[in-house]
């Protein structure tokens, strides 16, 4: 189980607080697809994610950006639970969707790149980024952790 501070329990909330899903979702998961092209095959029932341009202009994308990071609330709303809190996502995701758990670790990456483009040093501070950091990598291992 992971041990918050108070300053880290407090940076997490505030920058949750004010993240616009709709914005910071489509951007990271649009991110990741061009990044990292290979978690395309994932998103075939997306339409057309041949180009870097369509992948952006993606209306599923986007919805599918603004779920995931939705789903972040769970995590904020939980965080001395968050493994628990995801166990039916992490088996839905390990046993039907058969992602790379690693895809976990490189979405958060494109969250936080997103994150700290918005909000630039005066919010994403070094702080709130290693607050920030902490909080994804227990997400990701949340959702790592019904993989066999």
């Amino acid at each position: 189980m992971v041990q918050w501070s108070d300053a880290e329990r407090a940076a997490i909330v505030s920058l949750w607080g004010k993240i616009d899903v709709g914005e910071i979702g489509p951007q990271a998961l649009s991110r990741l697809l061009i990044v990292y092209p290979w978690t395309q095959r994932h998103f075939s029932g997306f339409g057309d994610i041949s180009t870097n341009a369509a992948i952006v202009a993606n209306d599923k994308v986007a919805a599918h950006g603004k779920t995931v990071m939705g789903g972040l609330d769970r995590a904020v709303k939980n965080l001395d639970d968050i493994k628990n809190a995801y166990t039916k996502l992490s088996q839905k995701h390990s046993e039907q969707i058969h992602v790379d758990p690693d895809n976990f670790r490189l979405l958060a990456e494109c969250i936080s790149v997103c994150v700290g483009a918005k909000f630039g040093p005066k919010v994403f501070n070094a702080d709130a980024q290693e607050a920030w950091q902490k909080f994804l990598a227990v997400v990701v291992a949340a959702l790592g952790k019904q993989y066999h």
